[in-house]
């Protein structure tokens, strides 16, 4: 079930609220209740809930006039209109301005919960994002190849409809990646509607892609349409759709096909323009090959291919991740503003963050409330952070690329011999560096190089360094 949601019940009869409060409390939710629209409104400045549950008739703003407002101001919060049998013209004119669903008075109390059950589940995969292209353009981070490579990508993109898969590990930030492709693409000024199609359950999944008419199934109680109707003009992006199954592939691939479809118990067919935008964890081609996925399909959906990289693989970008998730988290909780010590960042640098982008948010979230004092030192860490390890913590991130430079440089001046000449400079700079970092104590030194110290002294007067 999904619960701990907040649900506001409004209602300027007392025992509708009542019977509510007490069935969604022992289902597990939160409420909170309101006898009139103007209240709820008035809330609304200092706290917003999952799901809106609230009558049509009601002295003050009505119902509907609460549902246009909302509909403009909060869109994505689904609203469930409760109306009594002689005001079912109006609900389902309602419907067209923006309602989720109606409940017809008087209600089964089941009936109820599972629609707000739904509500909350449409509430929490569907994200509708009106966020500018700046606004996008400043959440995505990066100075590694590969980041850059998707820059480039989104940039060639940004005057074509062309449909996208998006694979990589999960918290890598393909739905982020999905919403700046909308906002540098024509559709801009659309929809931008995203559906987890691995967070939905199977027998419901068609539903919530293509809509249903009234009684297509228990509990449609009012038709619904669907998020290809909701993109209609925009992108609708398709997440984790490796896992969506065979039935609803057949489906997809129609309406990827065709551009129309019918809702679920519908004979009216539905015409639709919208772009796809797909992302999936999973290797799709061997998905193919174990027939567990649609080759047609992957054909479909694999015109343009970006692949996110996991984090460990551009590390050189934590430095500059870790400061803004520190920054929007102090913004977003209201909590002071953290620093980071370079031996934090060195430490947090080296991890390997098999949760990747996500994961290093949710440490930043998690130290701007916990870490003790402004300065963030490597004892403030979560004490599982600080029990893993790298593929090699002793050394830093970017070393190798660090190395190649000079190299490369050599090359390019085509000099000779030129192992000849670096190699010595590299070994006078292993030696001098541990010596800086020991005071210049030679047995130390050569502990940390691995070294006995007669074979520290040969080297120190082989490269006639003065110690």
């Amino acid at each position: 079930m999904t619960n701990n949601a907040t649900i506001w019940l409004i209602d300027d009869d007392d025992s509708i609220r009542w019977v509510l409060d007490r069935a969604l409390s022992k289902a597990g939710y939160h409420t909170e209740i309101f006898s009139t629209a103007d209240d709820a409104l008035h809330h609304l400045q200092s706290s917003l809930p999952e799901v809106i549950v609230t009558d049509i008739r009601m002295p003050g703003t009505s119902g509907l006039d609460l549902l246009e407002k909302l509909h403009k101001e909060q869109p994505n919060i689904p609203i469930i209109i409760m109306t009594a049998h002689t005001d079912l013209d109006s609900a389902v004119s309602s419907y067209d301005q923006g309602a989720f669903e109606y409940l017809p008075k008087p209600f089964d109390i089941n009936d109820a919960i599972a629609l707000v059950e739904r509500a909350v589940d449409h509430a929490r995969t569907q994200q509708v994002y009106n966020k500018s292209a700046e606004e996008f353009s400043t959440m995505l981070i990066g100075e590694a190849p590969a980041m850059q490579d998707i820059f480039r990508a989104i940039g060639r993109l940004s005057q074509t409809d062309l449909t996208v898969l998006i694979s990589g590990e999960s918290g890598t930030g393909k739905e982020l990646i999905a919403e700046s492709l909308h906002q540098h693409s024509p559709r801009r000024d659309g929809p931008f509607i995203a559906i987890n199609t691995g967070a939905i359950p199977s027998e419901l999944l068609e539903s919530e892609l293509f809509g249903h008419e009234k009684g297509a199934f228990t509990g449609a109680l009012a038709q619904h349409k669907g998020r290809f109707e909701q993109a209609e003009g925009g992108t609708l992006f398709l997440d984790e759709i490796g896992d969506m199954p065979a039935e609803s592939q057949t489906r997809l691939l129609r309406v990827l096909s065709e551009g129309r479809f019918y809702r679920v118990g519908g004979r009216k067919e539905i015409h639709v323009n919208v772009r796809i935008i797909a992302a999936t964890n999973q290797d799709l081609e061997k998905r193919v090959s174990e027939g567990k996925f649609r080759e047609d399909l992957f054909h479909r959906l694999n015109v343009v291919r970006l692949h996110t990289p996991a984090l460990r693989e551009r590390r050189e970008d934590i430095p500059l991740l870790i400061p803004f998730f520190l920054k929007r988290t102090a913004r977003e909780l209201k909590v002071e503003e953290k620093q980071i010590t370079d031996d934090a960042m060195h430490y947090l640098s080296s991890l390997q963050w098999p949760g990747n982008i996500r994961q290093l948010e949710n440490t930043c979230r998690w130290l701007s409330v916990m870490a003790p004092s402004k300065l963030i030192r490597i004892d403030d860490l979560p004490a599982d952070l600080k029990q893993q390890t790298s593929s090699d913590s002793s050394i830093l991130p970017g070393w190798q690329d660090a190395l190649r430079a000079p190299v490369k440089k050599q090359f390019a001046l085509e000099h000779e011999k030129v192992l000849e000449h670096l190699v010595p400079e590299f070994e006078r700079i292993l030696i001098e560096t541990p010596l800086e970092h020991t005071g210049q104590r030679k047995i130390e030194a050569a502990r940390l190089l691995g070294w006995g110290r007669h074979t520290l002294t040969r080297k120190l007067k082989d490269l006639e360094i003065e110690v």
